[in-house]
């Protein structure tokens, strides 16, 4: 019998495609180490988004794929994740402890943008992920109402506040340090300052990620926010409404603009689920999400349904991946994850962090 070598192992599982990467794990340099011994073949596979969820897929279809080749009695398959930091706008640099920030966004209000934002952060974190949630909505804060936060911030030097965990979340928002019912009446500066102070004085643990919660819109206080805060890629919500399709093309444009990639877009709201007979309905139209990614080629993330229970979690401060994170809903907020991650796993890397700070000191 012909001797296994590396390269057949590698040809096999060349011909399971992850759907996630949208490739090979080969091509997607997944596939670090590939050990044989006589018949048996061990391989290790590091991804860099968080897979905890599938890796029970990944491997069956691995080992099916690899079990094909002639000679192989057994497979072992080892699975590791490493994040690591991607790279922003060209005039910023990364938050210290933040590996990668991603903006959540919408063109308009009212397209659950930020049930989406809580639940896809709590999503990544069932998946095996180190994450945080930063409120940016300064004049409508809706993060601590919706992770049931009551309690203030601490602050140990008196300069920099400690987030607050929320069923493990990292959070930071306005909304804790002001009470619910009063409203910020600033103007731009005063609110790209204060995000910038949230985003910057919270003593962040190490993250994998920070989702970043945007106020809705694109005019120029969410301009200059995308230009402020080192942004490894966005989310886009919408609905298949084509009133909120046409604004969720505007806030595409604001991304663009300021060259922050688009990880995909989330369709909200796509089917109505009626509660007492679980009729499916798209009511506000179907496609629209669908038909925005392809025209832009991007990704479409994922669409959710219209379901009373969803809001009826949020408003009593119990996101629905926080309930119960293996549900039909709670699923599709941990694949939006996923989604999203695969994608940014595959864009340029921050290599600013590996070189010395340059400082010039007259002596």
């Amino acid at each position: 019998m012909a001797q296994l070598d590396n390269s057949q192992i590698k040809d096999a599982i060349k011909n399971y495609i992850e759907p996630h990467l949208k490739k090979d794990l080969v091509t997607a340099n997944v596939v670090k180490n590939i050990a044989i011994q006589d018949s048996q073949v061990a391989v290790t596979l590091e991804f860099g988004f968080p897979t905890q969820g599938i890796n029970n897929l990944i491997i069956d279809s691995v080992r099916e794929q690899i079990l094909k080749v002639a000679g192989v009695t057994a497979v072992e398959i080892n699975i590791t994740t490493k994040v690591v930091a991607h790279a922003v706008q060209k005039s910023l640099k990364p938050i210290d402890n933040v590996k990668n920030i991603i903006a959540v966004a919408s063109g308009k209000g009212g397209v659950g943008k930020s049930t989406v934002a809580v639940n896809v952060a709590l999503g990544l974190l069932v998946e095996g992920a180190k994450v945080g949630l930063l409120d940016a909505d300064i004049y409508g804060p809706s993060q601590p109402r919706m992770l049931g936060i009551t309690n203030k911030p601490e602050s140990k030097d008196g300069n920099t506040l400690e987030p607050i965990n929320s069923y493990g979340l990292q959070t930071m928002s306005i909304g804790l340090l002001v009470e619910e019912e009063t409203p910020m009446i600033w103007r731009g500066p005063m609110v790209t300052q204060a995000l910038e102070q949230l985003l910057k004085d919270t003593n962040w643990g190490a993250l994998d990620y920070l989702i970043i919660d945007l106020p809705p819109g694109t005019g120029d206080t969410q301009l200059t926010l995308a230009q402020k805060v080192p942004v490894a890629g966005a989310i886009i919500v919408t609905t298949p409404q084509d009133i909120a399709l046409l604004d969720a093309r505007k806030g595409f444009k604001m991304f663009e603009k300021v060259e922050v990639p688009i990880l995909g877009i989330v369709e909200n709201m796509s089917t109505f689920i009626c509660s007492k007979c679980g009729h499916e309905e798209p009511i506000f139209g179907s496609g629209g999400g669908a038909n925005m990614a392809k025209q832009y080629n991007v990704n479409l993330l994922g669409q959710l349904p219209l379901d009373i229970r969803i809001r009826e979690e949020t408003d009593n401060g119990k996101p629905t991946v926080a309930v119960d994170s293996e549900c039909r809903i709670a699923q599709i907020y941990r694949e939006i994850g996923r989604n999203a991650t695969a994608k940014l796993a595959l864009q340029s890397k921050d290599y600013a962090t590996r070189f010395p700070s340059i400082v010039i000191q007259n002596n």
